[in-house]
């Protein structure tokens, strides 16, 4: 999922290189990290959170596989 994650939000962003992605897991569930440039924080997000849902609407599906929950966070790479 961590893969996934980062290879998709780089394709979106135009500073892939401060794309970061940490993971924390639990006994069931996966919380993942989203850090990005603050100036490519609407286009993760997209207009009304489109993207952003999306997203997360992938990653339960590749996680719902597992037997597991997944939670995606979305920073700005300065906090």
């Amino acid at each position: 999922m961590k893969e996934f994650l980062e290879y998709v939000a780089r394709s979106l962003v135009e500073k892939p290189d401060a794309v970061w992605v940490e993971v924390d897991e639990d006994e069931d569930e996966t919380v993942l990290t989203l850090g990005v440039d603050q100036e490519d924080m609407g286009r993760v997000i997209g207009r009304d959170g489109r993207i952003a849902n999306a997203l997360r609407d992938l990653l339960r599906v590749m996680a719902a596989k597992n037997g597991r929950r997944v939670e995606l966070e979305i920073v700005n790479d300065a906090e």
